[in-house]
């Protein structure tokens, strides 16, 4: 039972005991897990507690309701690695997930000027937008800069369903010496909130990408926003990942 004596609120300890069990496998993923008027009458508490219990394990990750069902362990969300010239297309492969990457307009062709804060400001280069959708929700965008001095002739290739990195390698002999990634948490509106069907109050995991080859120092970045609902990007570290 529970302590009603404790500072800790009932629905707190309840969900701190619930967790233990989901962690301790007493509940599988994709388990149906006791109703609330179940629990209720379980622990001795009424039905609010258990559902402030409930919403606080579904804020933390681990249950997921299902309208009309009831209360379910989360499967443990698939790791999608960020460090590739690929984005991360290979890296959802990886996982068996099955994914459609496609391309939004025709790859373009643009100066960036001298003044702008971009690191290949001065430099002609092509860029190109692609989004991709797993189970046919949109995950993940990508905003990318490729120099056209590295990257000739790009703007009349067939890039649909392509890897950019096995591009970039048996085209155009290129494989990436360096590079740094930063991290930051944003919210979309307009056109890039609508692509990845977001509201403005939803909270984003923006990456951006400088790769450095040894032809040319910063020949490629990307803007990645990436959804964090659905999966947990990650970043593999002592290497570069080129699949």
């Amino acid at each position: 039972m529970l302590d009603p004596q404790s500072p800790t609120p009932l629905y707190h300890q309840l969900a701190e005991r619930l967790a233990a069990a989901i962690r301790a496998g007493e509940f599988a993923p994709g388990e149906r897990i006791p109703s609330e008027p179940r629990l209720a009458t379980a622990y001795g508490i009424g039905r609010p507690t258990v559902r402030q219990a409930l919403d606080a394990l579904v804020r933390q990750g681990l249950l997921s309701r299902r309208r009309g069902s009831g209360t379910y362990v989360r499967e443990a969300p698939k790791e999608i690695d960020l460090f590739s010239l690929d984005g991360t297309s290979a890296s959802f492969r990886k996982q068996g997930l099955a994914i459609e990457s496609r391309l939004l307009g025709q790859v373009a062709r643009r100066s960036i000027a001298d003044g702008e804060r971009h690191p290949l400001a001065g430099r002609e280069v092509f860029t190109l937008t692609r989004l991709t959708r797993s189970d046919d929700t949109p995950v993940l965008l990508e905003e990318l800069d490729l120099d056209a001095v590295l990257f000739p002739g790009l703007d009349r290739l067939d890039l649909a369903g392509k890897s950019l990195s096995a591009l970039a390698a048996e085209r155009y002999f290129l494989r990436p010496s360096g590079g740094r990634q930063s991290f930051a948490i944003d919210y979309l509106s307009g056109e890039r909130g609508q692509r990845l069907e977001v509201s403005a109050e939803t909270a984003i995991l923006r990456v951006e990408r400088l790769l450095h080859f040894p032809q040319r120092e910063a020949g490629f970045f990307s803007r990645l926003y990436c959804r964090t609902d659905h999966f947990v990007f990650s970043q593999t570290l002592g290497g570069f990942n080129h699949a």
